[in-house]
């Protein structure tokens, strides 16, 4: 299962300085002008996850196989991009092919780096390219919705479009119709307004431990739990380090973890992602999953065969694995269950699946 989440923000905040942070990569092109991006780059990047080195520890697995997810650098939107300004319509088209936004947002100072505006406000400048993805679902809605197009709406399309619609006319939040709506449904509308969202404040190397001013101000308007306080510029110092090397920066200006690491995890909690694991001698490898994924749907990630011949999964919590020293004292301990086809797969969940060929 990939996911894309899409790097998003006005010209020269630090979106392709992220991007090659994330991806350790000079994919994308960071120049002090504005529009530097106009194709989006995209760049597949392995989830850490520490339980993997156990589990392959344990069934002395030949090989670890993280799972990803995908970043995407799309250029800089301006003010007017809905009406194609700074050739805003062809990247308003790449951020709807995305599951979710990262708002790239600056919170800092520098006489060195252009800025678009006269003066530093992350506040208004968020609520710039808010404005401009809420214009393109206005344009989007009502074409759908003309007499001539609305025959080819399904009814439960036509009810998110037409309450999306008057959300946004009402300057109202349109996240409270993932309470109404199925999410799979929310996702074919392609509406950039219902896509989920991180806030993304880069800073300087001061204000990467506390935030400043600007992130404060942030916070209050937004809130803190989709909001990250990020330097682009250090995440991108950090990976050009050896291992030891970065353990000792990072403590040096009192990180304990990068910035990228909790930027992987928010993406997860937001999609609301799980992750299991399938682990014997030949490999020990991750898997993404939705939440609330049956067992089924969750051997149908390794192969449609999987799925479709579904007998039993033999399960095993992580905790359980480590603590039984795998496999076999696991089953002899009573810890392995064997599940069905309604079994709810729960994050960290070690499983092997029976199937019919």
């Amino acid at each position: 299962m990939s996911f894309k989440c899409g790097i998003v923000g006005l010209p020269n905040v630090g979106k392709s300085t992220l991007f090659n942070a994330l991806t350790n990569s000079s994919k994308a092109q960071a120049a002090n002008f504005p529009f530097c991006t106009i194709d989006p780059n995209i760049g597949i990047v392995l989830v850490p996850d520490e339980r993997l080195q156990n589990l392959a520890k344990i069934s002395k697995s030949k090989k670890i196989i993280n799972t990803t997810i995908s970043f995407v650098d799309i250029a800089g939107l301006v003010k007017g991009a809905s009406k194609g300004e700074g050739l805003g319509n062809k990247f308003l088209s790449h951020i709807r092919e995305v599951d979710a936004i990262i708002h790239m947002i600056r919170c800092f100072d520098s006489d060195d780096i252009q800025n678009v505006n006269p003066n530093i406000d992350p506040i208004r400048d968020l609520e710039i390219i808010e404005t401009e993805m809420k214009l393109a679902d206005i344009e989007s809605i009502q074409k759908r919705l003309e007499k001539s197009n609305k025959k080819n709406v399904d009814e439960k399309q036509l009810k998110i479009l037409e309450t999306t619609l008057n959300l946004i006319n009402n300057d109202q939040d349109t996240s409270i119709l993932k309470n109404e709506f199925d999410k799979k449904q929310l996702n074919l509308s392609g509406l950039l307004s219902l896509k989920p969202k991180i806030f993304v404040c880069n800073v300087d190397e001061q204000s990467v431990q506390n935030g400043n001013d600007y992130t404060k101000k942030f916070i209050e308007k937004f809130g803190q739990s989709n909001t990250l306080i990020v330097s682009a510029d250090i995440e991108n110092q950090i990976n050009e380090l050896k291992i030891d090397e970065k353990k000792n920066y990072m403590e040096m200006i009192g990180l304990n973890e990068t910035g990228l690491n909790k930027l992987i995890k928010k993406g997860y909690k937001i999609l609301e992602l799980d992750t299991y694991f399938t682990s014997g001698p030949e490999e020990t490898r991750a898997w993404t999953i939705q939440k609330e994924c049956t067992a089924p749907e969750a051997a149908g990630e390794i192969h449609s065969d999987f799925e479709k011949g579904f007998i039993r999964a033999e399960t095993i919590s992580y905790e359980d694995f480590i603590a039984n020293d795998g496999w076999v004292n696991s089953k002899t301990n009573g810890k392995m269950r064997l599940e069905g086809k309604d079994y709810i797969v729960k994050d960290g969940d070690v499983l092997n699946f029976r199937f019919n060929t």
